[in-house]
């Protein structure tokens, strides 16, 4: 994971546009994660709800409040989850049918939420803790370029 997170620094290292750096960010975990069917963000706006950013996959709801969702939820309460069967989370959102199973891991900057990172697959019980802690990082090394 060391090998692959200095490759993660090293490719959004000193790049300003935070749009560019969601979209190759998106790209580079769905490389490095196998099995996804959907990897993207999800920004924080000032309306208590998050608005979809660069992602991988097939095309995804546009707005989601805080609380609403696995994403929402996350938001809301700043942690990273790890949903082994999404059709069992209360209040899931299936924007893609197929997805099955969901980490998300919130972006956190200066003490304010960025947004957050949100992984789908299309089996039950997909995500590891090694894939939480992998997506961790990747957020902290993210919003330290912000």
């Amino acid at each position: 994971m060391k090998e692959k997170l200095a490759h993660y620094h090293a490719l959004i290292e000193g790049e300003t546009d935070t749009i560019a750096v969601m979209a190759n960010t998106s790209a580079f975990i769905m490389e490095n994660i196998s099995g996804l069917n959907w990897v993207g963000f999800y920004r924080a706006s000032g309306d208590d709800e998050l608005i979809l950013g660069p992602f991988q996959g097939r095309p995804a709801c546009y707005r989601i409040r805080y609380g609403k969702g696995v994403c929402g939820h996350c938001a809301l309460n700043r942690k990273s989850i790890v949903v082994p069967d999404v059709h069992a989370f209360p209040g899931h959102i299936a924007c893609d049918a197929a997805s099955k199973s969901e980490l998300v891991v919130p972006i956190i900057h200066n003490g304010v939420l960025f947004g957050v990172i949100d992984l789908d697959a299309p089996e039950y019980d997909h995500f590891t803790d090694t894939d939480k802690r992998f997506i961790e990082a990747i957020a902290e090394i993210f919003s330290q370029q912000l």
